[in-house]
């Protein structure tokens, strides 16, 4: 077994690690196999990084020839005992449970029980549409990111290379072999700030200005919109627009806007007990039977869940969450939930800051 270390001279990570918890008890892992399956494949290579004084380390575990693989699973597991936090990139699917299955063979008593896991994938995978990435791939990322690396390889296509190595010894081989999880780990570290993305949708966004807005639609209506200006608490590492459910956004390095439709038009609020209600069919609302039960019996009848209802004209902006009170609704079971804007609301900048992060939100989830 060969062991090499790295020092990564003058690296800095663009982003703020302890959002995910203490950077010197982290330890980033990543693994490479002669196959996809633990029960006929070996692991030939386990790579890490690691912080140590304020300065990231890169350690490599090299099996130099089969043989080697337990002495390699030893001295990881070994070298893993100070650490708390494991982060990795799609290693809850794989790299671990690989692990854990070469360890059976030799009868390694080992598991990561006792470890906070981070999955890099699994994180990014939630706002895959919202950044217009092809595939969730560690290499994808890295391009989204313009990231550049100098392996060319993957894993897939190393194994015949790792096999020709263990006849031939070639340094060349031996080289490529390391480069593909130097790059890997190297890769893993610097799509952290990709994390920055996903913290929009975690905590609130301060709008900084609001305007209202009037264009001509596809149909040559006039149209009315909000433009909510915001402040980024995460920086974003490159600029985005999506949109969903006819709401848009712009993201820059520190601010946004967000377009919102205003829609003006007559909608029903619901009152939640319709036993305790009539429904007035001429005037088409609903009146609770302690007024109600004046009206004549022949203009009146018990109200339903769908009809339990008062309209208003006015101007509102889409919710799809309760999220602000009262709500309405076009018909009973739209899921699409409206509230109003009031004048008082249009002069509430921390209702609006509150409700761009809804709006976020919103985008983030749809696809």
């Amino acid at each position: 077994m060969k062991t090499i270390h790295y020092e990564l001279n003058h690296f800095k990570i663009e982003y703020d690690l302890t959002k995910l918890g203490d950077p010197s008890s982290m330890f980033f892992l990543d693994i490479e196999t002669t196959g996809f399956s633990p029960k006929n494949s070996e692991i030939y290579l386990i790579g890490g990084c690691y912080c140590k004084s304020g300065i990231w380390h890169m350690i490599q575990w090299f099996a130099d020839s089969p043989e080697d693989e337990k002495e390699v699973l030893a001295a990881f597991f070994s070298f893993l005992k100070p650490y708390d936090i494991l982060l990795h990139f799609n290693g809850n699917s794989f790299d671990l449970p690989f692990i854990l299955e070469r360890c059976k063979k030799y009868y390694l008593n080992e598991n990561f029980d006792t470890y906070r896991g981070i999955d890099l994938y699994k994180r990014v995978s939630l706002w895959k549409h919202f950044l217009s990435l092809p595939n969730c791939k560690q290499k994808s990322i890295e391009q989204f990111l313009k990231i550049e690396r100098d392996d060319l390889y993957t894993g897939g296509e190393l194994i015949s290379i790792y096999r020709d190595y263990l006849q031939d010894r070639s340094k060349t081989k031996e080289q490529l072999l390391l480069l593909h999880n130097k790059d890997d780990l190297k890769g893993m570290l610097q799509i952290l700030p990709i994390l920055a993305y996903g913290d929009l949708f975690n905590q609130t966004i301060r709008t900084t200005k609001v305007q209202s807005n009037s264009y001509i639609d596809l149909n040559g209506k006039k149209q009315q919109e909000l433009i909510l200006r915001i402040k980024l608490y995460s920086p974003v590492p490159i600029p985005v627009s999506y949109h969903a459910n006819d709401c848009y956004v712009t993201l820059g390095q520190d601010t946004g806007a967000i377009r919102i439709p205003v829609y003006t038009e007559e909608l029903k609020y619901f009152y939640d007990n319709y036993k305790d209600y009539y429904y007035l069919p001429t005037e088409d609302i609903a009146m609770h039977k302690s007024v109600a039960g004046f009206v004549d019996k022949a203009h009146r009848k018990p109200a339903t869940a769908a009809t339990c209802y008062t309209r208003k004209y006015s101007s509102y902006l889409p919710q799809w969450d309760y999220l602000f009170s009262p709500f309405f609704k076009r018909e009973h079971k739209s899921s699409l939930l409206f509230f109003e804007l009031t004048e008082e609301f249009k002069t509430n900048r921390e209702a609006f800051s509150l409700y761009a992060s809804h709006i976020l939100q919103m985008l983030g989830k749809a696809h």
